[in-house]
């Protein structure tokens, strides 16, 4: 991505605003309340609170920024929160150091929250199950929002590739303007037609992919759904040679219609 200033000389600080907002949903199958309430405490362990806040220091690695403060929760019965703020790197500041023990923090006891003088990262988990449904979800709301020349979407793969993702949709807007020394404005200052463009070929070919882009407001958005289920991988707790071959069929099934329907956002009857 160029930014505006291998392109011209601004007047001032960079002031346009980059977020870019996605949900990630990951399925599984869990027919009995038992299993269900398994799933939801297996998904609590792996994306707990210090686990969440390890990717978002990842993540400001990768943008090029530092942190400035750290919070972080658990919550009962289930899910998590993370949110920080970050800055631009500065020349000779130190290189930030993925697992955040040392550097220019400041943690406050049991909350993640890192925080940028200019910008911020956020994470919010959501676990859920319903006794009723045998299909339990796991949400992961992300969002990052940078301000001057570091640009979130460096960071989209990485995010991808961070959790187990069936169903995402992803948001990228930029808002406000900047001047160069003549006083033009500038509403945004890199070339993006999608951001399909910014996703790996390779992960692209796992989804089937739609846009729905409102470019004179630099407006993109994004939702993917995963093409193939192997469904082994949706199964907790059992094997897929433990089922017959019409409970597979039906398992798949259902599977399928919970991901359309969150693809969709809309109920299918």
């Amino acid at each position: 991505m160029l930014g505006l200033e291998q392109k011209l000389t601004l007047y001032g600080f960079n002031n346009l605003t980059k977020t870019l907002s996605f949900n990630i949903y990951d399925v599984c199958y869990a027919k009995s309340e038992r299993e269900q309430k398994d799933y939801i405490a297996y998904i609590d362990e792996q994306y707990n609170s210090d686990r969440l806040t390890k990717i978002l220091c990842d993540v400001t690695e990768i943008i090029g920024a530092r942190i400035l403060n750290i919070s972080k929760q658990d919550y009962e019965p289930q899910g998590a929160s993370v949110n920080v703020l970050i800055a631009e790197r500065e020349l000779g500041d130190e290189s930030i150091d993925p697992s955040c023990n040392r550097g220019k923090y400041n943690i406050q006891s049991e909350t993640v929250h890192a925080h940028l003088d200019k910008s911020h990262l956020t994470v919010h988990t959501y676990p859920e199950y319903h006794p009723d449904n045998s299909i339990s979800t796991f949400r992961v709301d992300i969002d990052v929002s940078t301000c001057g020349t570091i640009s979130p979407l460096n960071a989209l793969n990485y995010l991808i590739g961070s959790f187990d993702s069936d169903i995402i949709t992803i948001d990228y807007r930029v808002r406000g303007f900047t001047r160069d020394v003549l006083g033009k404005k500038f509403f945004i200052d890199h070339n993006i037609t999608s951001i399909q463009e910014y996703i790996d070929k390779a992960t692209l070919t796992k989804y089937d992919a739609i846009d729905v882009n409102v470019y004179q407001s630099n407006i993109f958005h994004t939702k993917m759904l995963i093409k193939n289920i192997e469904l082994q991988n949706y199964l907790f707790k059992k094997d897929v040679y433990e089922l017959t071959p019409s409970q597979r069929l039906e398992i798949t099934d259902s599977l399928h219609r919970e991901m359309i329907e969150i693809f969709s956002g809309m109920n299918i009857y």
